[in-house]
């Protein structure tokens, strides 16, 4: 399959620059199979677009302040974007400027304390950086960093407002956005309805979020993401009438685990059409940007059709992107 098939108009406007409040006031375009029973409805609704008996899973990751704002020596500005925030001294990031930032190179923070060592850089721009004066990458960040937010979003917005309200482990640099819309309010009107509520972690990195290059899909590469799914949640999906799948992130952690049989450890999966679900039956998500492997796995998951869904939603005045409204489709 080429790449780009996954291209399509977006224009500039329909790009959410703020979330909705409240949370569950998204609109959610509701696909029936057929443009006859395309429903508009909004997140809120989700209780009743449900059925008893089904399991909602959701990736409960936290957004870690995982961006920093550093100096070098010679007194030049860098930022840091740590892609694998977690409890050791070091981590993955993206550097910028990349080319101005040599191997061995110490950053300071704005009391001029050294506090990251950059390493060498992986051909896909990858660096390895250490924490100095922290015990570990998630100590330096909670003290220096910020809450990231996409590249697009040109305004600020509070942080709180880019994590789920399940949010607790802060192993991402990026916010599972289908679970942004879900509030405590439509959390309870699931379980009034008899709706399961499940988590798993993932922990979004840039192989999430980094737009597809090559000409081909078979050739790009999706990096690989840690990954847990407890064993309650394994097992609840087993028994569930249907697994409704809260994000595209908790799409791969399951679909990994049904694949390797391992409920914990480091997926690579690149989920791309034709592909067998073996597990996910519905899917919550956002409208995702072009080219992008999150728009890719809608695409493996409704086929052509996310293509009229999309056209749809942009003639229907729908909001893309993180901020943006959601989608609710089914494989059947």
């Amino acid at each position: 399959m080429q790449t780009g098939e996954l291209e399509y108009a977006l224009p500039p406007e329909a790009v959410a620059q703020e979330p909705v409040e409240p949370r569950h006031d998204a609109r959610l375009l509701v696909d029936g199979g057929n443009d006859d029973e395309v429903q508009h409805r909004r997140v809120r609704d989700l209780p009743a677009l449900l059925r008893p008996g089904d399991l909602a899973v959701v990736n409960d990751t936290r957004v870690a302040p995982a961006r920093l704002h550093l100096t070098k020596p010679t007194g030049g500005q860098v930022e840091v974007l740590v892609t694998t925030p977690g409890p050791a001294p070091g981590a993955e990031a993206l550097v910028r400027p990349g080319r101005r930032v040599p191997p061995g190179t110490v950053l300071r923070d704005a009391a001029g304390r050294d506090v990251l060592r950059v390493g060498a850089a992986d051909p896909d721009g990858r660096r390895q950086v250490t924490a100095l004066a922290h015990r570990s990458i998630s100590a330096l960040l909670e003290e220096l960093g910020e809450v990231p937010l996409p590249p697009y979003i040109d305004r600020p917005v509070p942080p709180a407002r880019y994590q789920t309200v399940y949010a607790r482990r802060p192993t991402s640099a990026a916010a599972p956005t289908a679970g942004l819309h879900l509030s405590a309010e439509v959390l309870g009107g699931l379980a009034e309805a008899g709706i399961g509520l499940a988590p798993l972690d993932l922990g979004i990195s840039v192989a999430t979020f980094r737009p597809i290059t090559a000409d081909r899909l078979e050739d790009h590469v999706m990096g690989s993401e840690r990954y847990a799914v407890p064993p309650g949640t394994w097992a609840a999906c087993g028994e569930a009438r249907r697994v409704v799948a809260v994000g595209t992130t908790a799409v791969r952690a399951l679909e990994t685990v049904a694949a390797t049989g391992d409920l914990a450890g480091s997926s690579g999966l690149f989920i791309r059409p034709p592909y067998a679900f073996a597990v996910t039956d519905v899917l919550l998500t956002n409208f995702h940007m072009p080219r992008s492997s999150l728009l890719c796995l809608l695409a493996a998951f409704v086929g052509e059709r996310w293509r009229r869904l999309y056209e749809i939603a942009l003639q229907s005045g729908y909001r893309f992107g993180s901020f943006g409204d959601a989608m609710l489709v089914s494989r059947f």
